[in-house]
């Protein structure tokens, strides 16, 4: 079993660093002999540029300097491939997401390596895999209330990961931790953490 670990946040002792550190440490009490893949998008990361047009090329008319160029987002999808749970920390930044994992994303989402075109349009090419995504938000954003409105996280996230084919999408949200709530939501997003790994870890089992 492999685990992916991406965090974003740009601050080293973050809601959502402590939350994935939880998860991963869940999990590897369930899978000891599992491996342990981590991505951390808080160092520089490279942005889209015109060179991304040459991702339509046959691989054979690639020059070595665009090999160069793409061998970053080979690489990250390598990673995406090859795991079978992905757990991503992801802050509300301004109610979306911070730039480093749009920049991840930008990455990732490639025409032929992780989505392809049909006679029914669209297809991601990303399969069996579980995607936990862990947040920090300063408010609260429910279903039914009017925050909802400005959650540009939860739903863009949603939408890209299952247009490259994730779609065993689980969301823990620690919410209103800028509020004096901040304590015990972490808290039960804490304990959210550890029921979801050990009830995926008996179905497995199963």
């Amino acid at each position: 079993m492999k685990l992916l670990q991406i965090d974003s946040s740009a601050r080293s002792s973050s809601v959502t660093r402590q939350l994935t550190a939880k998860f991963v440490e869940e999990w590897k009490k369930n899978h000891p002999a599992g491996e342990i893949i981590r991505r951390d998008l808080a160092t520089t990361f490279p942005h889209i540029t015109d060179d991304w047009g040459r991702t339509h090329l046959e691989p054979s008319q690639l020059t070595p300097a665009q090999r160069n160029y793409l061998s970053m987002s080979d690489h990250l999808i390598e990673e995406l491939q090859a795991a079978d749970t992905i757990v991503i920390g992801a802050p509300m930044y301004n109610v979306a997401i911070p730039s480093s994992l749009k920049a991840w994303i930008d990455q990732v989402v490639r025409m032929g390596k992780t989505f392809g075109y049909g006679p029914s349009g669209a297809r991601g090419l990303l399969s069996d895999k579980k995607v936990i995504v862990i947040t920090a938000r300063g408010g609260a954003y429910p279903k039914g209330t009017p925050g909802e409105k400005v959650d540009f996280q939860e739903p863009y996230l949603r939408h890209i990961l299952g247009f490259i084919g994730l779609t065993d999408v689980t969301f823990i949200h620690a919410e209103n931790q800028a509020r004096e709530e901040a304590g015990p939501s972490l808290a039960s997003a804490a304990e959210h953490i550890g029921r979801l790994v050990a009830d995926q870890s008996q179905q497995l089992a199963h």
